[in-house]
């Protein structure tokens, strides 16, 4: 048995100081304060012990478009482990049924094989033109059921997460679609008001796209999507890198259940320069990712340690809420609460070791340390 030991354990209920977790082979056995059990122990020297990160909207990293090929997909997930993200869903942009047809086969293969992956998230097609943001507009159309019925085929029940218009013709039917087939429905990239909105989530939707991004804005006459989630009690992602959502903001969505996400591209740890999203460029400057053609937010450079990083530092929440933001919430919205997402007795050991400045030292999988 491995005893993890000398941390500040960070569970769904508080913080353990002289924390300890024991491992036995892949999963937590134990967690406690003050006396430890038996075994080999790694001292951790009083860092903060945190659950592996579960990022639900992320496209690419380390110079990696999920997009390009299975062997690019299982590369940019592999980047994004090294920096505490130790459950992945692939993000997958607008383009031709036939495109996401041959890339949600990819996915499926990633996770079925142990990878990390939990499955994709479509962002699209089936999204608003007016709010379409760096999604390809000449890819974007109407649901139908044998559209519908053709990706989730080729996703081999994998597809997890489909982001709506609920406006578009079918939207709201298509909401009704996923919620029957177990797919989590994410109201997004739409131009729908708070009534449109509300509807979506009176139906089942239960997430919102990076929230205030790519949908109608949070006017005081018009409150638009992101009120009507919060009135509903329905968890908002939020790409907490201080560029898509302002940190005053990013403090209205504490109302509601939030979830941190990266809406990472390929470019992230790779610098400034030109790169591809969806066949668009993409020109990243200072980090910062816009379409070539017109200056839209193309994604993100962002990385989950600096997400939950920024959460504390800017935003404002104490590290528990920090942390389930970036685990627990998105765990129990995949349905894996009683697999990961949390450090209790029975869970995965996928675990983050962050210093007092709150930067990644160290980063377990499956009970094996991936980085430090």
């Amino acid at each position: 048995m491995t005893v993890l030991a000398g941390a500040r354990v960070v569970t769904p209920s508080g913080v353990l100081e002289q924390g300890w977790v024991s491992l036995d082979g892949s999963t937590i056995t134990g967690v406690g304060s003050g006396p430890r059990p038996d075994g080999d122990v790694v001292d951790l020297g009083g860092g903060w012990l945190l659950p592996g990160f579960i990022d639900l909207h992320v496209h690419g990293g380390g110079g990696h478009d999920f997009t390009a090929s299975a062997d690019d997909l299982a590369a940019g997930v592999a980047y994004h482990l090294t920096r505490g993200t130790t459950r992945t869903l692939v993000s997958l942009v607008t383009a031709p049924v036939d495109a996401l047809v041959t890339q949600l086969g990819w996915v499926a293969d990633a996770a079925e094989a142990g990878t990390g992956v939990v499955g994709a998230h479509l962002e699209g097609p089936f999204l608003a033109s007016a709010r379409c943001g760096a999604q390809n507009p000449a890819h974007l159309i109407d649901p139908t059921p044998s559209s519908v019925e053709r990706l989730l085929k080729a996703g081999r029940g994998h597809v997890r997460v489909v982001t709506v218009a609920p406006e578009r013709p079918g939207g709201l039917e298509l909401v009704d679609e996923l919620v029957a087939s177990g797919v989590v429905a994410s109201v997004g990239h739409t131009d729908a008001g708070y009534e449109t909105a509300l509807a979506a989530f009176e139906r089942g939707a239960s997430l919102v796209t990076h929230a205030f991004n790519g949908m109608r804005g949070a006017h005081h006459r018009e409150p638009g999507p992101v009120p009507a989630a919060l009135d509903a009690g329905v968890p908002c992602e939020l790409i907490n890198d201080g560029v898509h959502v302002h940190p005053a903001a990013a403090r209205l969505l504490l109302r509601g259940p939030l979830v941190l996400v990266t809406d990472a591209i390929d470019a992230t740890g790779m610098g400034d320069g030109t790169y591809v999203l969806g066949g668009q460029d993409v020109v990243v400057s200072g980090g910062e990712a816009r379409l070539a053609r017109n200056g839209s937010l193309a994604g993100s450079t962002l990385t989950m340690d600096v997400a939950v990083r920024r959460a504390v530092t800017d935003v404002g929440l104490d590290i528990v809420a920090a942390s389930a933001a970036a685990s627990g919430t998105p765990a129990r919205l995949l349905g894996l609460g009683g697999v990961c997402g949390a450090i209790a007795p029975g869970l995965d050991a996928d675990l983050v070791v962050l210093d007092d400045a709150l930067d990644l030292s160290r980063v377990m999988r499956a009970g094996h340390w991936i980085q430090g």
